[in-house]
């Protein structure tokens, strides 16, 4: 599929988003969302499970991967959201899939719920009404924002760090979550490719007015849609997962077993194996 990837640029609101696609540039195409301090390249496992037949469509979120740091810290829902529909209409996409886990399950959520014409099924990753402000993963979140050192001297330490984070996934996960969130630091050592500071503020300290309710839109989705959830989960506990199936009975569920809220690095094959059959089994009621 090596020959089937584009990478490229696109300005959005002031600054450069890095986008990444995976597949033919004619097939039916899938946008995917990373999560808080994720990146475009966390899809390439579930953009490979797709072929053929998609265009996964990815990008790192500003602030992140080779995007621009926003200036103004605008690291909020309605930014992120409003980069999505600057994306969708400079690609030109008239109606597509949606995938976001976490930070961009809630953006997928709430683009997904404003924009019904546009989004034909909707996967929502490790995402849910509560979970982001309630959770005992929101508090890991939280505190994790708070701890991480802003510089490594060494790769070994900076792998250390990361092992200590995320001990369920492989070693090869962890080396390419480092390769894409590590550059070199001006004075040796390591430092993050994200704004760890900025995305770390406006976490830590959301502006009220820019934290969205999504039960209604939960609620409202019209579009076929999925909830996949780690059954060692943190984030999604299930009394949240009950709660969204309650709001919207036509939500289908699937619960990955062996997965935390990283469950597409927790838990891939079976990840990959839940989305494509989704996406096979249901079809888009609008298609042309």
């Amino acid at each position: 599929m090596t020959d089937l990837r584009r990478d490229y640029f696109l300005p959005v609101d002031d600054l450069r988003l890095h986008v990444t696609e995976w597949g033919d540039a004619a097939a039916q195409p899938i946008v995917m969302l990373h999560g808080i301090r994720g990146y475009a390249e966390t899809f390439a496992g579930i953009a490979a499970a797709l072929q053929p037949g998609y265009r996964v469509i990815a990008y790192d979120q500003r602030g992140r991967g080779r995007s621009d740091w926003d200036p103004r810290r605008r690291y909020d829902t309605p930014a992120y959201v409003g980069d999505l529909e600057a994306v969708v209409a400079q690609l030109g996409l008239d109606r597509f899939d949606l995938l976001g886990h976490s930070m961009g399950g809630i953006n997928a959520i709430v683009y997904a719920a404003r924009h019904p014409a546009r989004v034909g099924r909707l996967v929502i990753e490790e995402a849910g009404p509560g979970a982001f402000e309630h959770s005992a993963g929101a508090r890991r979140i939280q505190a994790e924002l708070r701890s991480t050192p802003a510089s490594f001297d060494s790769w070994e330490q900076a792998t250390a760090f990361m092992r200590m984070l995320r001990p369920t996934v492989t070693e090869a996960a962890r080396e390419q979550r480092l390769r894409s969130m590590l550059k070199p630091a001006p004075d040796g050592g390591f430092t993050w490719r994200y704004d760890h500071a900025g995305i770390a503020a406006t976490r830590l300290a959301p502006d009220p007015a820019k934290v969205i309710d999504l039960q209604p839109l939960v609620a409202g989705l019209d579009c076929p849609a999925l909830l996949v959830f780690g059954d060692r989960s943190d984030y999604m506990q299930p009394a949240i997962v009950e709660r969204m199936g309650a709001l919207n009975p036509r939500l289908r569920l699937a619960r990955i077993a062996g997965a935390g809220h990283y469950v597409h690095d927790d838990n891939p094959a079976d990840f990959c194996a839940a989305v494509r059959s989704f996406l096979q089994e249901t079809e888009d009621p609008h298609a042309r």
